[in-house]
């Protein structure tokens, strides 16, 4: 580092000791916030999720001929083919805006061109299934269906766009890095093969990660049996929002969020379903989908291969981790986890994205942009939001930005394709999120 950069670092640091209220409650809040944030994504996102996407990556890197990138994803593909593909991916990857970084960069360091590898950054978080659905029941159906057809829409649109800006440059790229001169190898697996190396291992990060029920069948101290959506719980309380009064006369009531002590709670039991019926035989599919890949791996890969597998993945690992894990303690000082303050109130937020402007659809796109989501909480989130006075139109902003996007993995992104792209790709974001919310709230006020 050079001395002048040093002194610069240094003086910052000075600064910052000198002036930082550090005895204040609120400093040591967000402190605490930041770090209980980091625990949470520690706990319930790294090893069943970044660490199966880290090994996907590494497969995708190491495995996946360059030739078949180029054909599906580089600048000459067929375009239709290409974002197409790209721009419904999150619907198979139900993974958040960090998850989905390893993935990136694994095809976009691969060969795959600027546009249909930042579509499937796009979509790969802003699609998610599960996440639309829950949007949907929680936050009511247009939003839901509002915000599927903005993902899938807005990837290909974001995609283009950078095509068009990066065009040229890009080329250059591919050309440069040689994947122009790609000369077609016979593969060493058939393709059914490589589809089952692949599909075993999203097979377990899918199931893995598979969000329980959250409709349940309570029944409280009074006698009163009621069905409710479970929207959050902590050790004393259950935060639910309900769907009907009484399920055995089935009568309806207003839709109503409530806080209810465990302590008054006799029993509550998911709703059966499809759905409960999947969660609970998950962990027999994620187990299965390993036992398939230890097969594939033993039967058609070659000891040097795992070696080379386990090194390319660990490289991404090395690449990305510090970047995730510093972008996290960043986000949580300074917006909490959901439901807890921290530096900036989530009162002084709904207090600038209420109605319908330009102004709150731009922010809430900007709070979406910086804030981290992992997978589903955006949902909780927004709900607390909307409560506080948040418009609808700014609540899709925040959704098509929030996913998509967080502090962490800009810095992830930046140290993949450079500054430029990476500010380009983020203005396309909240720019594009900022006007559907502005058309939405329009005609959803």
């Amino acid at each position: 580092m050079q001395r002048k950069y040093k002194l610069l670092l240094m003086l910052a640091v000075f600064i910052a000791a000198y002036f930082l209220p550090l005895g204040g409650n609120l400093f040591q809040k967000s402190l605490l916030e930041a770090l209980l944030m980091l625990q949470e994504y520690a706990r319930d996102h790294v090893l069943l999720c970044l660490v199966p996407a880290f090994f996907i990556a590494g497969g995708i890197s190491l495995f996946v001929s360059q030739a078949s990138v180029l054909k599906y994803f580089g600048v000459n593909a067929n375009r239709i083919l290409s974002y197409g593909v790209a721009s419904i991916s999150g619907t198979i990857l139900a993974v958040c805006s960090c998850t989905v970084m390893p993935l990136f960069a694994g095809i976009y360091t691969r060969g795959a061109g600027i546009g249909p590898a930042t579509a499937f950054l796009y979509s790969g978080p802003a699609i998610n299934v599960l996440a639309i659905i829950l949007t949907a029941r929680i936050l009511g159906l247009e939003l839901g269906i509002a915000r599927a057809a903005g993902a899938v829409v807005f990837s290909v649109i974001i995609g283009l766009s950078m095509s068009l800006i990066f065009g040229k440059e890009d080329r250059e790229r591919i050309k440069k890095e040689g994947f122009a001169e790609i000369e077609i190898e016979k593969p060493k697996r058939s393709l059914v093969q490589e589809v089952i190396f692949f599909a075993s291992m999203i097979i377990f990060l899918v199931f893995a990660n598979f969000a329980p029920q959250k409709t349940m069948n309570i029944k409280d101290l009074s006698g009163n049996t009621f069905q409710a959506l479970l929207i959050n719980q902590d050790k004393e309380v259950y935060e639910i929002k309900h769907i009907t009064q009484d399920i055995n006369l089935k009568t309806s009531a207003v839709d109503k969020i409530e806080r209810i002590s465990r302590s008054q709670i006799i029993d509550i039991q998911p709703v059966e379903g499809i759905y409960t019926s999947i969660w609970k035989l998950r962990w027999y599919i994620a187990i299965a989908s390993i036992l398939m890949l230890a097969m594939v791996l033993y039967k058609w890969f070659s000891r040097s291969e795992l070696r080379d597998w386990i090194d390319v993945t660990m490289d991404f690992a090395i690449q990305i981790f510090p970047l995730l894990f510093g972008g996290v303690l960043v986000a949580g000082f300074l917006l909490g986890r959901p439901g807890h303050e921290a530096m900036i109130s989530s009162k002084w937020i709904s207090s600038l994205v209420g109605g319908n402007s330009i102004l709150s659809n731009f922010l809430a796109s900007i709070l979406g942009a910086f804030m981290y989501f992992a997978t589903l909480t955006e949902i909780p989130i927004l709900q607390g939001l909307m409560g506080a006075g948040m418009g609808k139109g700014p609540a899709l902003s925040l959704l098509l930005s929030g996913p998509a996007l967080s502090l962490p993995s800009m810095l992830v992104i930046n140290s993949i394709m450079g500054f430029r792209k990476t500010f380009v790709y983020i203005i396309l974001v909240v720019v594009f999120s900022t006007i559907s919310g502005l058309i939405f709230g329009f005609f959803f006020p």
